[in-house]
């Protein structure tokens, strides 16, 4: 049927990633070029990048703010666990390279304060900076692909990503 745009569903319910990129893989070349390709309900930063490789589009999730209210923020390196001990005195903000106004105006030692004495701000300002950080990792994407460049983005960012 020549619809608008093709959703896949049904993943990120306990089986594992290689299942569900075997399964993309196998679905993705049926779908007809041009037309959107939209993976429902799957996040991961590691997951967004291998499905981009396979010919998916658009994504969502609620792991960016899901996250964000577990004190759990999301950066380059890895994820940050801002309710951690060795946060408590931490002058940084949750990533250095972000320009959210999370990362502008407060500090990993602020955060975590406000989330040990359960401020609701904690999770508002970790999930500012996890849905810019989210729209950083695909502005990187479409730059690296119309750049022919996915590969070489692909490879960086996963060698220095630390789940």
């Amino acid at each position: 049927m020549d619809f608008p745009g093709y959703a896949l569903g049904g993943f990120s319910v306990g089986e594992g990633a290689d299942l569900m990129y075997d399964t993309i893989d196998s679905t993705v070349p049926h779908l007809p070029a041009g037309k959107p390709r939209y993976l429902m309900g799957v996040g991961t930063p590691q997951d967004i990048i291998h499905a981009v490789e396979r010919g998916v589009d658009m994504f969502d999730c609620v792991m960016p703010t899901r996250n964000a209210r577990g004190a759990c923020a999301f950066s380059p390196g890895g994820k940050v666990r801002l309710r951690n001990l060795q946060y408590r005195l931490s002058d940084e903000p949750i990533d250095a390279s972000c320009d959210c106004y999370a990362c502008r105006a407060f500090t990993r030692g602020y955060i975590r304060h406000l989330f040990n004495v359960k401020e609701a701000l904690a999770g508002i300002l970790t999930s500012i900076h996890n849905i810019r950080f989210y729209q950083r990792l695909m502005e990187g994407i479409r730059i690296a692909i119309a750049e022919h460049r996915f590969q070489e983005f692909k490879k960086g960012f996963l060698s220095t990503y630390a789940d």
